[in-house]
């Protein structure tokens, strides 16, 4: 792989976009980059190496259990697994006609 130089394009995740994006190198540090710019919202972020942050956080998930086993003891730990679904109304749209 070559040396990356300034105005590189690489592909980073953008936290701005939430999505991995193309984005121009702004700084090095050493032989890497050290801030990248976002070619799409112009957002400039430390470089994460094209890795996403988790998408669960523990804490809502902790909270989540925590109601969960005060509201039925015995369920709790199957329930846990299982990521909970939005559900979905069926009803008429409202129109002002």
């Amino acid at each position: 792989m070559r040396e990356v130089r300034l105005g590189d394009v690489i592909d980073d995740f953008c936290v701005k976009c939430k999505r991995i994006m193309n984005h121009s190198v702004v700084s090095i540090l050493g032989q890497d980059p050290a801030k990248v710019r976002c070619r799409t919202c112009y957002s400039d972020h430390d470089y994460r190496h094209e890795q996403a942050p988790p998408k669960v956080d523990t804490r809502k998930a902790a909270l989540f259990n925590e109601v969960l086993s005060k509201l039925q003891p015995d369920a709790a730990p199957a329930a846990a697994a299982e990521v909970p679904e939005k559900s979905k109304s069926k009803g008429k749209k409202n129109s002002r006609e």
